[in-house]
């Protein structure tokens, strides 16, 4: 018999109001996950939805139940606070994510684990190789890119790209994430992973456009708590002591 890709493996998905992309996304995550490792599990953060993703993951949850979990926000507490949940959650020795709205191709993460294997790193996270989004917004990451470089010397293709395998010993050995409403939490946790000495190498994934559904991740509001939580984290490694 053919041994599996790698030994165990968590996912997780974060999911507001994603009730028209999320049972699709799981669908094409499984078998993915059947063929390349013997443990597996994943979990659904339902992070304070309006509309009917409740209903929908406990549908998805029959499909595996002693695979698929749960979790459920409410109130809303935003993208960092949903990563956060998976993360922390998650039981097995590497640990990847993604977006729910079906824009990445789940079968990709094995050119993420190849990846892994060949440098022996403990992140590796995605970079687009062609992002399907407007040019604006494709800017306006790349200041914010700078930015983080300027500021922590953190410099990577692409900081935000939602599609990263992490080897859990990173997550229970960094500071706490702290990030919830913004869209900092991927910055945070790279720079507080760089910052402990982790190994982070990169490969590039395919982009789709969305089908169904909305982003929020350009709300003004939380590209505000963005910048809040940029400065508070520079402020607190360059100045504040315990």
């Amino acid at each position: 018999m053919k041994p599996y890709l790698i030994d165990e493996l968590s996912v997780f998905y974060p999911c507001y109001n994603e009730e028209k992309n999320i049972e699709s996304t799981v669908a094409k995550t499984i078998p993915v996950l059947k063929k390349i490792t013997g443990k597996w599990e994943i979990i659904l953060v339902n992070d304070g939805s309006k509309d009917n993703t409740a209903k929908v993951l406990e549908t998805i949850k029959k499909q595996a139940p002693k695979q698929i979990k749960i979790i459920t926000h409410n109130p809303n507490r935003g993208y960092g606070g949903a990563v956060k949940s998976g993360l922390y959650n998650s039981k097995y020795k590497w640990i990847t994510f993604t977006d729910s709205d079906g824009q990445f191709d789940f079968s990709e993460v094995v050119n993420l684990i190849k990846r892994q294997q060949q440098t022996k790193a403990d992140i590796v996270i995605g970079y687009y190789l062609s992002r399907q989004v407007s040019k604006l917004t494709i800017l306006t990451s790349k200041i914010w890119e700078l930015i983080v470089f300027i500021l922590f010397g953190l410099k990577v293709t692409d900081i935000d790209c939602a599609f990263k395998l992490i080897n859990k010993k990173v997550v229970d050995t960094i500071p706490k994430l702290e990030s919830e409403r913004g869209a900092f939490i991927s910055s945070e946790f790279l720079i507080k992973a760089k910052k402990a000495g982790f190994k982070i190498a990169e490969v590039g994934v395919h982009h789709y456009p969305r089908t169904e559904g909305q982003a929020t991740g350009r709300n003004l509001k939380v590209i505000i708590k963005s910048f809040s939580d940029l400065f508070r984290l520079w402020y607190k490694i360059n100045f504040k002591r315990d």
